[in-house]
């Protein structure tokens, strides 16, 4: 079988990544989308597009039978769901059959089998793979489990079986605490999931997340294509990933790469999976599996490039019915390669997701540097879909001069108008441990509270200041008889006027920056500093791109305004300033002017943009210190927006609305302000 037009049922940048391999091969493309994609890179990638319906995933990427029907129209003899979405959905699998078409994917039983984590264990355990020691069995008391810990062994992890996301585990070191614990689980267990049923596991010491990249046909032909180390994680999301792990040795590398192998046997695989297992960073020889994740993974692209193979291309061969060419003794892991995943998210603002319209951009280039990318000039990134906007990736023929050679194209990468990660991307990968392969799977949360950020310093300040400076006088009208007059240039009989810029830092602070003179030769100065010398001059050929002098030193940003926000950008760090109007700066004065210094704002805002999704209190209401008035939805994150005072509330937003960063959701009048306005009337 030969395929001529494969549909990829996904959007991103998996789905432009899928896209470029079946343009290689010569192969007809057929993109999808929501409502919200319609102007998307995957869409203008591809030979031709169907719309699903609206931006809500359950009414295009998730929706099956809309999916069927663009592959029916179309003529797609083949569909590739890429990852996330419908990638691992066995009734979407069966559709597919049914209808005629191809599931670029493994068999229903595959998916089935692997599909649940208790059943892919006990089943793969039948089949020599070795798994975490532990009790796994509905319905046993307290007393059962404790005489069935003898053979797990200590340190114990106590896990509720309904649970998810780490909540309601307990850590047992010795076995004299493990029956008042075990009390302790069940009664968090019921309380959180209505479900008392409780799992014993050996706890892994400074586990490191490892999973093996498998390659399986339809003639019995299974192989592995060497380790991938997935350890730097925040939240059980995988943040930077390597290939090969710096933690195995060759022998192991081969017992690892085996028992993947029997994993995907023991249930007839066929095309590109990966077998993740929890490896102790103190004893690296020992390995249990974790679970399979029957299709492609985000991180990929490491494997491709340490063994020249790529991995679609192969999905598409095996699916077609063609044997791997391939063996096992053909695999040789060449250099290292590390991905760093680039969201738009704020690491200031605990990760809270971001959006926004992106105004400037440039993507890394140069030896050993790929960049798997969704992101074009003027997308606008919404709150529908995961924040994950690019995969940045490098080679290297060692580790260091990989992360080196990764840390450089980060400093390359230019998006302004949406808020990304890349400065903390920068910050690990400098980080000591992580630099000598020193890593497990919570060394990202040890790490976080000594990050620090950078600062919109002198330079940045100065370099917003010039350029709205710049862009007033080149507005300005010098026609007219008052021309002088009303240019923005400070000019008056004698010494010029400072022109006053005022820059909101975030959502409560602002700085002044007064500036005199033309944008390329001025004099600025920002609070209560001296004024220095200062110039805003244009990079030729590099649009967007200024040299900013400030005080002797010179630096090199890119900018750009949208509406009153100006955005900075330099060596993978961002800034987004708020240009104050005269008359935000008056309201806020007279807002602060009764209240009392050090006293809390009584503004709710919203530190992230987003979909009101519930209400909890109506205007009028009388509200306490930390109730939650509303909820907001964005990229699948939740955020609830509580009271940082007692009084009374208003409310004028509604479930279903949108809003924006530091959008005043909601105001708290307390009891003095109540009787100010009182007494007032």
């Amino acid at each position: 079988m030969t395929f001529d037009t494969v549909l990829v049922a996904n959007r991103g940048e998996i789905a432009c990544r899928i896209i470029r391999t079946l343009r290689e091969r010569g192969i007809r493309s057929i993109a999808v989308y929501s409502d919200a994609d319609r102007d998307a890179r995957h869409v203008s990638l591809a030979d031709a597009a169907v719309r699903l319906g609206g931006a809500a995933p359950a009414d295009s990427y998730l929706n099956v039978q809309a999916v069927l029907a663009a592959a029916a129209r179309t003529g797609a003899q083949a569909i590739h769901p890429g990852y996330g979405f419908l990638s691992e959905n066995q009734a979407f699998a069966q559709a597919c059959a049914d209808a005629g078409i191809v599931f670029i994917g493994p068999s229903v039983h595959a998916l089935n089998t692997m599909g649940d984590k208790i059943r892919s264990k006990n089943h793969v355990a039948g089949y020599g793979v070795p798994i975490i020691p532990g009790v796994a069995q509905p319905g046993l008391s307290n007393e059962e489990l404790i005489a069935a810990a003898v053979d797990v062994g200590y340190p114990m992890l106590i896990k509720p079986s309904a649970g998810g996301g780490g909540k309601g585990m307990h850590v047992v070191e010795r076995s004299e605490d493990l029956p008042s614990t075990l009390e302790t689980a069940r009664r968090v267990a019921q309380s959180a999931f209505g479900d008392d049923t409780l799992l014993l596991e050996r706890l892994v010491a400074t586990p490191r997340h490892i999973e093996v990249q498998v390659l399986a046909d339809n003639h019995g032909a299974v192989i592995h294509l060497g380790e991938r180390e997935c350890s730097l994680q925040r939240r059980h999301q995988k943040v930077i990933e390597e290939a090969p792990s710096p933690l195995l040795d060759a022998a192991t590398r081969a017992r690892i790469g085996e028992a993947a192998c029997a994993a995907a046997r023991s249930v007839g695989y066929s095309g590109a999976g990966t077998v993740e297992f929890l490896v102790s960073a103190a004893a690296p020889d020992e390995f249990f599996f974790m679970e399979m994740n029957t299709r492609l993974q985000v991180e990929h692209p490491v494997t491709e490039l340490v063994t020249g193979l790529d991995l679609v291309d192969w999905q598409l061969r095996i699916a077609a019915g063609e044997p791997l060419t391939v063996t096992q003794s053909d695999i040789c892991l060449t250099g290292h390669a590390i991905e760093a995943r680039l969201y738009a998210e704020n690491p200031e603002r605990g990760f809270l997701p971001t959006t926004g319209t992106v105004l400037q951009l440039h993507e890394a280039t140069g030896e050993g540097v790929r960049v798997d990318s969704s992101l074009t000039s003027g997308l606008t990134i919404a709150s529908h879909y995961d924040p994950m906007l690019a995969k940045v990736i490098a080679w290297a023929p060692t580790r260091l001069e990989a992360l080196t050679r990764l840390d450089r194209a980060l400093a390359d990468t230019v998006v302004l108008g949406v808020h990304t990660n890349t400065e903390y991307l920068r910050l690990l990968l400098a980080d000591a441990d992580v630099r000598a392969g020193r890593l497990d799977t919570g060394l990202i949360e040890r790490k976080l509270p000594n990050l620090t950020f950078r600062g919109a310093d002198g330079h940045v300040l100065a370099a917003a200041a010039l350029f709205l400076h710049g862009r007033a006088l080149a507005g300005s009208d010098l026609t007219g008889a008052n021309g002088v007059w009303t240019r923005p240039s400070g000019w008056r009989v004698g010494s010029p006027r400072p022109v006053l810029y005022s820059l909101g830092v975030s959502a409560t602070e602002s700085v002044e920056v007064r500036v005199v003179g033309e944008p390329g030769a001025a004099s600025v100065s920002i609070g209560e500093r001296p004024a220095v010398p200062a110039g805003l001059t244009p990079i030729a050929g590099r649009q967007g791109a200024f040299r900013v002098d400030y005080d002797g030193e010179t630096r090199v940003f890119a900018v750009e305004q949208s509406g009153a926000r100006v955005y900075i950008g330099s060596d993978g760090f961002s800034f987004d300033l708020r240009h104050r109007s005269r008359a935000e700066q008056l309201a806020e004065h007279l807002a602060g002017r009764g209240r009392e210094p050090g006293a809390v704002s009584p503004d709710v805002r919203s530190p992230m943009p987003g979909t009101v999704i519930a209400v909890h209190a109506a205007t009028g209401d009388v509200v306490t210190a930390g109730q939650t008035i509303l909820v907001v939805e964005a990229m699948k994150m939740e955020h609830k927006l509580v009271a940082a005072t007692a009084g009374r509330v208003t409310v004028n937003l509604k479930t279903g609305d949108l809003v924006a960063l530091d959008q005043i959701v909601a105001t708290i009048s307390t009891p003095e302000t109540i009787a100010d306005k009182e007494d007032s009337e």
